[in-house]
C-alpha cells in the first residue's frame, strides 16, 4: 500500500505542475476559432460543402471530414466519408466542377474515412494524370470509375476477408504506395502525399500546396484523444512524429497572431483549424506522453497509471467516458505503446 500511495503522489506532482498552464492553454483552445464558430460535424444527417481557400473545400456531415478540390480538371477528394452518407456527398461535390470525380485520397483505413470508397468512386470517371496516377489496367467497374490511392497497407487490410476494415473490391484502392511521398499535379496544383504512420501503419496527409491546406486525416482530430489502433501498428510516438510534420508545414501568415491566416487545416473530424490548433494538441499529446512515460519509468502498473489519472486537466476538451474511443481506452493505449506490452484488444 506505502509502494502505491507513494506511485500516486509522484503522478499526481507530475500532473499538478502542468494542471493551470493546460487548463488555461484549453480554455484558449476551445475560445480561439479562426474559420467559423462551433463544430461543424453535422448531426442531421445532411452534408454541407464550406468553402475553405484556392481550390479547397470542405464536405462535413458525411462521418470523417472531406477535403474536396475541385477546378479544371475535375474532382479530387482526400476520404469519401461513410457508405451511408455518398449519395450526399455526391451530390454535394457535383457543383463544384464540370468536369467529373478522378480521385479519391483514403487518409487510412477506418470506416468514417473509406466506407464511401464503392458508391462514391463510381460517380467519377478516370483521369489520365502525367504523374503515372491514373495508368491502369483494372477491367469490369472500376475502369470506368474513379481511382483511389492509399498507401500499401490499407489496400492489404481492406482486401483481407474477416479483417475489421475489409471491404467489398470495388471500395478496394487501385493506386498504391510504399514510399514515403507520392506527388500528383492536378487542377494547376500540386498535390503531396505524405505517408505518416500514427494511429495506424497506413496514415497519410495531403498538402494542397498552391491553395496552402492540409487534410490530415485522423493523425490529427481536435475532437478527442488521438486514436491508437495497436493492432494495425499505431503508436504515441507514430502520432507525436506525425504531428510534429504537421507543423513544419502549417504556417501562420502572422507568426505573432498564429490564429489567423495561412495554411489552413482540414483535420480527420471538427472544424477547420489553423496552425494554433495544431500547435497546442501537439503540445497536449506530448505532455501526456511524457507523464505516462516517467510513471512506467518508475514502475507503475496499467492499472495505478489509470488511477492517477494523466489526462485529467484535458479531459474537459477531449475526454470521454462512453463511445468507441474514451479516456480509459486512450491512457491504456498509450501505456502498452510506450512499455511494449501487447494489445489485447
Amino acid at each position: 500500500m506505502n509502494g502505491l500511495g507513494s506511485t500516486r503522489r509522484i503522478a499526481c506532482i507530475v500532473v499538478g505542475a502542468l494542471s493551470l498552464g493546460a487548463l488555461g492553454a484549453a480554455k484558449f483552445a476551445l475560445a480561439g476559432d479562426p474559420q467559423n464558430s462551433g463544430s461543424q460535424n453535422s448531426a442531421t444527417g445532411e452534408v454541407h460543402v464550406l468553402p475553405v481557400q484556392g481550390n479547397i473545400s470542405m464536405v462535413v456531415g458525411a462521418g470523417g471530414n472531406i477535403a474536396v478540390q475541385a477546378g479544371d480538371d475535375g474532382i479530387l477528394l482526400v476520404d469519401a466519408g461513410t457508405a451511408a452518407m455518398s449519395d450526399k456527398v455526391l451530390a454535394a461535390i457535383e457543383p463544384l466542377s464540370k468536369r467529373p470525380l478522378a480521385f479519391i485520397i483514403d487518409s487510412d483505413d477506418r470506416l468514417d474515412h473509406t466506407g464511401g470508397n464503392e458508391n462514391v468512386r463510381k460517380g467519377g470517371r478516370p483521369v489520365a494524370n502525367a504523374n503515372g496516377a491514373g495508368q491502369y489496367r483494372d477491367q469490369g467497374p472500376r475502369a470506368a470509375s474513379a481511382y483511389i490511392i492509399s498507401f500499401d497497407s490499407v489496400l492489404e487490410r481492406m482486401s483481407s476477408p474477416g479483417q475489421m476494415y475489409s471491404a467489398p473490391e470495388d471500395a478496394w484502392p487501385n493506386d498504391t504506395f510504399g514510399e514515403p511521398q507520392k506527388s500528383l499535379f492536378f487542377n494547376n496544383e500540386a498535390v503531396l502525399i505524405f505517408h505518416q504512420p500514427a494511429t495506424t501503419d497506413g496514415n497519410v496527409m495531403v498538402f494542397f500546396r498552391r491553395s496552402d491546406v492540409v487534410a490530415t486525416g485522423d493523425i490529427f482530430d481536435p475532437t478527442e484523444y488521438p486514436i491508437i489502433d495497436l493492432k494495425n501498428g499505431g503508436t504515441i510516438q507514430g502520432i507525436i512524429d506525425g504531428l510534429n510534420h504537421l507543423k513544419l508545414l502549417v504556417v501562420p501568415s502572422d507568426i505573432r497572431n498564429s490564429q489567423h491566416g495561412g495554411t489552413l487545416i482540414i483535420p480527420g473530424h471538427g472544424r477547420l483549424c489553423a496552425y494554433a490548433d495544431l500547435a497546442f494538441y501537439q503540445q497536449m499529446v506530448t505532455i501526456i506522453r511524457d507523464r505516462i512515460q516517467y510513471m512506467i519509468k518508475k514502475g507503475m502498473t496499467l492499472e495505478q497509471v489509470k488511477a492517477a489519472k494523466p489526462t485529467r486537466d484535458y479531459d474537459p476538451v477531449y475526454g470521454s467516458t462512453t463511445g468507441n474511443w474514451t479516456t480509459d481506452m486512450f491512457v491504456e493505449a498509450v501505456y502498452k505503446s510506450l512499455s511494449g506490452a501487447k494489445s489485447g484488444n
